[in-house]
């Protein structure tokens, strides 16, 4: 999957949307439908709630697909502190939290923050990542 970035702004906050990064937990739109709503397009609507609901619902993201920054301050990876946790997701991910870096089949290295879903299926087509593939077959485990 290409590595794409998506921002929506209401003038306040900035939403970034990368959907590589996304596992489908539909947490985003099971709470702020009037803001997210993936049948919609743009399916990211900033204007409709307050920027508070907004960055409270972003923050509740799994996956880190969804973040925010204030409008006028840098947009950066701020390091989140947390405790490191792996947590398997019933028929789905394995979720590891914390700051942690990926180490590719090359050697590349990329730094995770947050929450990162990595595939337990094996039908991700962006391994080591979870794409939401395991709900397409129907994984058990």
């Amino acid at each position: 999957m290409k590595d794409i970035t998506k921002k929506y702004t209401n003038g306040e906050v900035t939403i970034v949307w990368k959907p590589a990064s996304c596992i489908h937990s539909k947490i985003c739109w099971t709470n702020l439908p009037q803001v997210f709503n993936p049948r919609d397009r743009p399916w990211i609507k900033p204007d409709a709630a307050t920027t508070q609901l907004m960055i409270e619902q972003v923050i509740k993201c799994p996956s880190g697909a969804l973040s925010y920054y204030r409008n006028g301050e840098e947009e950066s990876n701020i390091n989140t502190e947390v405790e490191s946790i792996v947590e398997v997701s019933p028929n789905g991910p394995l979720l590891v939290y914390g700051n942690i870096t990926v180490k590719d089949s090359s050697g590349s290295e990329t730094k995770k923050h947050k929450v990162t879903a990595f595939c337990r299926c094996g039908a991700s087509v962006n391994k080591p990542y979870c794409d939401g593939s395991h709900l397409k077959i129907d994984f058990k485990g």
